[in-house]
């Protein structure tokens, strides 16, 4: 290879992905020969195998980190900003894009003559975490094309929200309508922008899940138990977990089930959940007020006697935390273990009451292992003796993270109850290998 090509050869093969090397020099070669500057060379090659290559998406298929792809979509919403980069003050175009799957925000690095309600199609471009969900990016190498308007519903469908179950709420949803029942309910005092405002912040719950939720306005004659219908709320994500948020936009009227069938009681909402098998909890990237139950396999390091950050509860080593610095440090205990029951296996973290309920010793107690001991990792190895194989209930919400889905577990309890019913299930999975060793 032209020692001359390799660099431009290697720029344009991270760009196009998993493009075959040799294609792509063979077409810059053959564009050089005819005297195409090497800029404008460059660019055909990487349309002609962004159209070709290109994997297509659809908005329900994203997520973080995703580079090279293609997707189409309606433009509902868009507005040209100033932002300052590494100081160089640029503009930029952010917005929202949707198509028959959900909604996602965007952001355009250049200006493609965009406006709200064109249908277009983007050729390589990227995604990247925003407030916890991907944000669609694409820029000066990247091919925007607009396309039929009847490619796509009408803007107002587009932008219509259809009532929703709870359970159905994901990050393809920017808003959201639904029926629900009010299970918790407090006012929280909260400065903002120097002035003092109170908000409402609760659980509200339908006969598919439960979500937490907040209001920055005022829910006149709302309590506990009330059956509410809200509409254009919008969703927050944080680590896959959506909640929904009312403000001055959303419509929320008081349903009375005497009048209107609802398919849900606040006994049937607020009953304990059924353990689920962790192999469905994995296939969500957030769920609130889930169960689970299965053998400890793992106790993880990071478990036992740890020094937390008095002020953001950071745990911090050597009384430096990476937020405030030098301090005071507040000793607590952990324990995180790895639960798994055949479908799957996930991270649960245990704060200090549950794991002074599940290791069966006091925080105190660690701390006087330890000081026998005179080693800081006496509690931890201590803990893998007694939990590992440990049956176990946990009952929390999940969240996802780079590093997989963890539980933070609310409530623990030891599901000895359930021990006959395991084993009639594992003589019934044993039964079809014992008639074949008799066959």
């Amino acid at each position: 290879m032209d020692d001359k090509l390799a660099p431009h050869i290697e720029e344009l093969t991270k760009a196009l992905g998993n493009t075959n090397v040799l294609m792509i020099r063979e077409e810059l070669e053959t564009l050089l020969k005819f005297r195409v500057p090497m800029e404008e060379a460059k660019r055909t090659v990487l349309r002609k195998f962004r159209s070709t290559f290109l994997p297509v998406k659809q908005i329900k298929d994203l997520s973080a980190g995703l580079k090279a792809f293609e997707i189409s979509g309606r433009i509902i919403e868009i507005e040209e900003k100033t932002v300052n980069l590494h100081g160089n003050v640029s503009t930029i175009f952010s917005g929202t894009l949707a198509d028959e799957t959900g909604a996602c925000s965007f952001t355009a690095w250049f200006d493609f003559s965009l406006k709200k309600g064109d249908a277009i199609c983007i050729k390589n471009a990227s995604t990247r975490s925003w407030h916890n969900r991907p944000e669609l990016n694409f820029g000066e190498r990247s091919d925007v094309l607009k396309i039929p308007d009847d490619s796509f519903p009408e803007l107002e469908e587009l932008t219509r929200t259809s009532p929703k179950k709870l359970n159905d709420i994901a990050y393809t949803d920017m808003t959201t309508s639904a029926v629900a029942m009010v299970v918790k309910l407090y006012h929280k005092n909260i400065k903002m922008r120097e002035r003092e405002m109170t908000i409402i912040e609760g659980v509200i719950g339908d006969d598919t899940a439960k979500l937490p939720f907040t209001s920055w306005i005022p829910l006149s004659d709302v309590d506990i138990g009330s059956v509410i219908r809200f509409d254009g709320a919008s969703v927050r994500m944080f680590r896959g977990l959506p909640s929904i948020n009312i403000n001055e936009n959303t419509s929320v009227t008081i349903v009375d089930p005497s009048f209107e069938e609802v398919p849900f009681t606040f006994d049937s909402i607020s009953q304990k959940p059924g353990p689920l098998p962790i192999g469905e909890i994995l296939l969500k990237d957030g769920l609130f007020d889930v169960a689970a139950v299965g053998n400890i396999i793992s106790i993880r390091p990071g478990s036992g006697i740890i020094q937390r950050c008095p002020v953001c509860n950071r745990v911090i080593q050597k009384n430096t935390c990476r937020a405030h610095g030098p301090t005071e440090s507040v000793q607590d205990m952990r324990i995180k273990v790895i639960l798994d029951d055949g479908t799957g296996a996930v991270s649960v973290m245990l704060n200090r009451e549950n794991s002074e309920i599940v290791y069966g010793k006091s925080m105190f107690e660690a701390e006087e292992i330890i000081r026998t001991a005179m080693s800081q990792d006496a509690v931890f190895e201590d803990m893998k003796r007694a939990l590992t194989g440990k049956y176990l209930g946990v009952r929390g919400n999940t969240s996802r993270t780079e590093f997989g889905v963890t539980l933070v577990a609310e409530s623990v309890w030891s599901p000895d109850d359930d021990m006959k019913v395991r084993v009639s299930d594992l003589l019934g999975l044993l039964e079809p290998v014992g008639e074949n060793i008799n066959g």
